[in-house]
């Protein structure tokens, strides 16, 4: 039996494994529609989403286009004939007439269980706020903003010392097997849809740099979630000696401390005092230098007892 006609829409790497799967499966994948190359580094140089390099080793037309909402582009995917598009983290709202185009309409792989977690960072969010479970929802997309109704679930278990790259990487792979349960679904007419209850959603906006400033009277376990949730990106950060300190892996720890005071630092770390317990430095990057674990750290950057982190809030920048 011939493959779906499909037009896949996505831009960043946790859209890949999606992508590759549909086309494994022998879907007729007609056109990938991604966000435009973006320069890059000191040279800014363009940069092609990772979705486009992917398609292009396959051989399937590209689309990148500013406004997935201009006329000639909702023409141009009309044209195409699709009888389904597949959305991953493509990066734009999609507006009605494009919802409207395809048989089986538009089906969205999301990285939470919703209803919980609408929104751009439903990964981060859900290690933020200390979740133990999450996973992958596809879901029949409308208008609103991660509103549509429901169609498959899968969750796992997040590891308690789990952070955003590696939640991320399985959520990834597990997103793409997902959608090919669904696509198994809708080609056995076995698909069902459930409608999300309001009252149990919650958002998880867009990422700031500001998103990681450490509040040092908060519990350590509050900040060993953040700096979980937000790493590799942007990091959660505090200062020391007036330079930016990122805290790149940290653990909770029961020893009591004034908050945001060095208690000791050796081998295993740096422990710093929180609003309840202390966090232990496990990891760390300060402004101007290389990621690296504590006691390579230490080896060069003396810490002594005392010292107070966070009291300038420095360049956000490190």
């Amino acid at each position: 039996m011939a493959g779906l006609r499909i037009v896949f829409m996505g831009t960043p790497d946790f859209a890949c494994p999606t992508l590759r799967k549909l086309i494994e499966r022998g879907e007729e994948v007609v056109a990938v529609v991604t966000q435009p190359d973006r320069p890059k580094g000191r040279g800014q140089k363009l940069v092609p989403p990772p979705v486009k390099v992917v398609a292009e080793e396959h051989g399937i037309p590209v689309l990148q286009p500013h406004r997935v909402r201009a006329p000639e582009v909702v023409e141009q995917l009309r044209a195409l004939n699709p009888d389904l598009m597949v959305v991953v983290a493509f990066g734009q709202i999609l507006p009605q007439a494009l919802l409207d185009i395809p048989r089986y309409g538009c089906i969205n792989i999301h990285a939470s269980l919703l209803p919980r977690y609408r929104g751009a960072a439903p990964i981060n969010w859900c290690l933020i706020n200390g979740e133990t479970e999450t996973g992958i929802t596809t879901m029949q997309m409308d208008a609103g903003l991660d509103t549509g109704d429901m169609l498959v679930k899968r969750a796992i278990a997040i590891d308690p010392d789990e952070d955003a790259q590696s939640l991320h990487d399985r959520l990834s792979r597990l997103g793409a097997e997902t959608v090919a349960e669904t696509l198994d679904r809708l080609t056995a007419g076995t698909l069902t849809r459930e409608k999300q209850d309001d009252a149990l959603s919650c958002y998880a906006p867009m990422l700031r740099k500001e998103t990681g400033l450490i509040d040092w009277t908060r519990p350590a376990q509050e900040i060993k979630n953040l700096v979980r949730g937000l790493t590799p990106w942007p990091g959660a950060y505090t200062s020391l000696h007036s330079k930016t300190l990122k805290v790149c892996k940290a653990a909770a720890d029961g020893t009591c401390g004034e908050p945001g005071l060095v208690i000791r630092s050796g081998r295993e770390g740096i422990l710093v005092g929180c609003g309840t317990g202390s966090l232990l430095i496990e990891e760390l990057q300060l402004e101007g230098r290389k990621r690296l674990p504590a006691s390579d750290f230490l080896a060069g950057y003396r810490i002594e007892p005392g010292t107070r982190l966070g009291s300038q809030p420095g360049n956000h920048d490190a």
